[in-house]
């Protein structure tokens, strides 16, 4: 039970993220999605789409890339200077 809410808890944040790259995508090429499509068609749509994307990729990403580094640092699989001071 505990590895599928650890799996849960890298798969849900994994998923925001590539919702972000795909709004920043979409953005890019000029394609409103689903709650910025509703919002008019000016050029601030896209950029309130791209700048969420942004977020939510950042958001996603930097969970998933903490949760590794907390993980391996307690399994002592990092560098020295990553490592937490001794007690």
């Amino acid at each position: 039970m505990m590895r599928i809410i650890g799996l849960l808890s890298l798969f849900i944040p994994g998923v925001i993220g590539a919702i972000g790259i795909k709004l920043m995508r979409d953005s890019v090429f000029l394609k409103a999605q689903f709650p910025f499509r509703y919002l008019g068609d000016s050029a601030y749509v896209y950029v309130l789409q791209g700048f969420t994307g942004l977020v939510l990729a950042i958001g996603g990403i930097g969970f998933v890339a903490g949760y590794v580094f907390y993980r391996d640092r307690k399994r002592g699989k990092v560098s020295d200077r990553y490592q937490n001071p001794k007690k």
